[in-house]
Order: C-alpha cells, then structure tokens, then sequence
C-alpha cells in the first residue's frame, strides 16, 4: 500500500470484521424508503480529497444511509451538509453540497478520512473493530506526507489520531492534549491538531454544536495553513 490509491483499493475490499460486514450489507438490502431506488455503495468507505492536501479530517465512521449508501466520505446525509458548507466557506472545496460520488466535489488542500471504514450499528464500532482499522488510518497518514492542520471531528477521531501518531514514533507532550471543541495543540514535526465537535444530528440538534462553532474551527484551519 505505497499509494492513497492502493490504500483506498485495500479498503473497499476489506471483510475483515464480521459483525460490520453483516450490518453494511444488510442496510444496503433494505435501504431507507426514500432511497429505495439507490444502489448502495455497502462496502468500506475509503478517504477521499488532495493527496498533496495540508488539512487532513477524520471522522469517526460512515453514516449507514450517508457513506454506506453513496461510497463517499460524509456525503449524502445531515454531518456532510455541515462539513461541505464550512469547507466551501473557508476554500477547501469547491462546492458547499455533496449528494454523490458523481455530483463534482473537489476537495482543496483538504483530505478526510474515518477511524472506521465500515457503518457501524448504532454508530458504534466495537474496540475489536476500531483495532482492526487502525492499519488503514496509520497508512493514510503515513501516505498524507504533507498534511500539516489536522481537524478531528470529535472525541474519539481526536484520540486515534493522537494513538496512531504515537505509534509511528512522534513524541507527544506530556500531560497529552485533551479533546475540545476549538482546542489546539502544537505537535511535534510541525502538525497542528485541532478539537471539534462531529457534526452529527445529535450535537447539531440540540445545539451542542452551531454553525458559527462550527466554521470557526475551519477559519483556524485556514489561518494555520496560511501561515505555513
């Protein structure tokens, strides 16, 4: 897997959790009344974006009728709306929807990617299944040689993050960075982390998380990347 191409091929063809193979194929089969028509993606989903991008995203895992169904990233549900608006907004992308693969997203210096590849029931992925994946997401950014400003979308992205950066040999300060929305910390080798509430119905709802707080993560970004 010297390649995001290679990489995301690997994805796509992993069955290597079976509970997660089960519940995204099931999905696929039933599907949600007002997609009926859909032919769902039902596999893992890979990363998506600029290989040679300077923001990195990770997520936590596909929505079952976002991801699962369109094959893409946070495309096709209510998280995607936030995240694609904020990217538009702040020059990461060229349009503020994503609807489908075909729809003619292009992501700027920005690429995302999932601790996760697989919908999850309940959204939850096991340890076990976390575990498994971490090769993927330790591969993507080994392969993402220039991201520099990294935006985790919530609590468990920012860990994972912090773990698999650990385990490629980075040394973290100590006590290490703690998750919040709007945290920053300076890593070592020039990446800077960023805390952010997921953009998911549960946080947008109940205004846990808002538009503003939203953007104003992204603006960071940008301020960070162009300052590099």
């Amino acid at each position: 897997m010297r390649t995001l191409t290679g990489l995301n091929k690997t994805i796509t063809d992993c069955t290597a959790c079976p509970r997660l193979v089960v519940y995204r194929q099931a999905i696929a089969e039933q599907k949600r009344k007002q997609y009926r028509d859909w032919v769902y993606w039902g596999r893992p989903v890979p990363g998506f974006g600029d290989p040679q991008a300077r923001l990195y995203i990770l997520g936590l895992a596909p929505a079952a009728h976002g991801g699962n169904r369109t094959g893409r990233v946070f495309t096709g549900d209510r998280s995607g709306d936030w995240l694609y608006e904020a990217l538009y907004r702040h020059g990461f992308a060229n349009q503020a929807e994503s609807r489908s693969i075909g729809d003619g997203l292009a992501l700027r210096d920005c690429y995302i990617g999932a601790t996760v590849r697989c919908a999850p029931p309940g959204n939850k992925p096991t340890p076990d299944e976390f575990e498994c994946c971490s090769r993927y997401l330790e591969e993507e950014i080994r392969l993402l040689k220039n991201h520099r400003v990294v935006v985790a979308l919530g609590k468990i992205a920012f860990d994972h993050y912090l773990k698999t950066y650990r385990s490629q040999g980075h040394t973290i300060a100590v006590p290490a960075p703690k998750f919040g929305h709007g945290a920053v910390y300076r890593l070592s080798r020039g990446v800077t982390l960023v805390g952010s509430y997921h953009p998911s119905q549960q946080n947008t709802f109940t205004g846990k998380l808002t538009r503003p707080m939203f953007h104003a993560v992204f603006q960071r970004a940008r301020k960070e990347i162009d300052g590099l």
